[in-house]
């Protein structure tokens, strides 16, 4: 049994069963799991798990998936890499697919405790206090690509590179969340974080690329990702600090529309970034008209990146439509809509080409009628989520 935990979601419900753990406490949550701070039976060691509901009854079991997604890490990685976060030990029960991990650091940068005031340290969390020290970005930035550089050569990607899944352990950056993973196809469907997904929609190699440059941005800037390209109140410091400036570069490379202008993978982004560390060691130092001027370019640099960035945005874009329960069908501003044999589209799906705008989006159910999912800006937002329906 599951001994002495407490549901910080406020549900009533008891915490799942698992095998040789107690459950102590929710400490994370999301739209198909949830993650608790744990305590080992035999040793009384604290770890992470993770607990997934088997939906067999699902089209797309949240469970089945996770399993496939860490079959393939365990498949393709040959070793633990320093920078992903450990899975220990995989398990069922006749509900519940759960996973056990390594415990992250406390947000005061002490190790993990039972405490109740515990608080896993994100990466998210520690940007609320705004931009991080150059030196830190960049220790950062080369964690986050070493370990996103491992998935790349070993075939697989991401898909949801974001700083609410760069944990720290031991002070050290680790990417965690695997339950998007999938072998690298540019083919494959558009999933992840809809404001850290590319404009093109493509969620492949360059897609995490593009993830991770947003990442990069959100620490320099201390500004949110869907605030790219704006370069904030830190233009002037990136000039002056060479580390900021590469920092900045990289970014915006990453971030490019064109996603043939992006990085390849993770490990040629890695290998730029260690590249201007060693360019940054032999630089002189600027004199002030030399700070103005490139000032001026980083700004220049910014501004064109924006024009080239909401340009391609301006184009029609793919957005993806997912309903609970799936075959609902899709009515855009009060029009149903259909594919190119005249069908109409059901969820799950992607319609490629919807203009970048403000939308009335609704979807009719077969057995739950229809759901007013609300205005949608198109431009913004690339993934329509209706989680209910009001028939039950």
């Amino acid at each position: 049994m599951s001994r002495h935990a407490t549901n910080s979601s406020g549900k009533d419900a008891p915490p799942p069963e698992v095998s040789d753990f107690d459950l102590v406490r929710l400490i994370g949550e999301g739209g198909f799991g949830q993650v608790w701070l744990a305590r080992n039976r035999a040793t009384g060691q604290l770890r992470a798990v993770k607990v997934i509901r088997s939906d067999r009854s699902a089209a797309a079991d949240p469970a089945s998936r996770e399993i496939t997604s860490i079959t393939r890490l365990e498949a393709n990685s040959r070793r633990q890499h320093p920078n992903l976060l450990n899975i220990h030990h995989v398990g069922k029960t006749a509900d519940h697919l759960f996973y056990v991990m390594d415990l992250a650091d406390d947000v005061s940068g002490s190790p993990g405790s039972a405490d109740a005031n515990y608080r896993p340290a994100t990466l998210q969390s520690r940007l609320e206090s705004g931009p991080l020290a150059p030196k830190v970005c960049f220790c950062y930035a080369r964690e986050l690509l070493s370990g996103l550089a491992s998935l790349h050569e070993a075939g697989m990607v991401h898909r949801d590179v974001k700083p609410a899944n760069c944990l720290f352990v031991d002070g050290e950056l680790k990417l965690a969340d695997f339950g998007l993973l999938a072998e690298a196809d540019p083919q494959i469907s558009r999933v992840g974080t809809w404001k850290y997904m590319p404009p093109d929609g493509r969620m492949d190699s360059r897609a995490d690329v593009y993830a991770a440059g947003l990442v990069i941005y959100e620490m320099i800037t201390g500004l949110p990702a869907d605030s790219f390209p704006r370069p904030g109140e830190r233009a002037p410091e990136a000039v002056e600090d060479p580390t900021l400036g590469a920092l900045n570069r990289l970014a915006l490379r990453a971030c490019e529309a064109d996603p043939q202008r992006r990085f390849p993978s993770a490990r040629e982004m890695r290998a730029e970034l260690e590249a201007s560390q060693r360019q940054t060691e032999v630089r002189p130092a600027r004199r002030r008209p030399q700070i103005i001027a490139a000032v001026a370019g980083v700004l220049i640099a910014f501004g064109l990146a924006a024009l080239g960035w909401w340009g391609f945005r301006s184009q029609r874009v793919p957005v993806s439509f997912v309903t609970d329960p799936f075959e609902a069908t899709i009515y855009l501003d009060g029009r149903l809509q259909k594919n190119a044999s005249g069908d109409p589209y059901r969820t799950p799906c992607t319609i490629e080409d919807l203009p970048p705008r403000v939308h009335h989006v609704e979807f009719m159910h077969h057995e739950f009628g229809r759901l007013d999912a609300g205005r949608w800006d198109f431009a913004k937002h690339r993934r329509i989520v209706g989680e209910t329906y009001p028939q039950q």
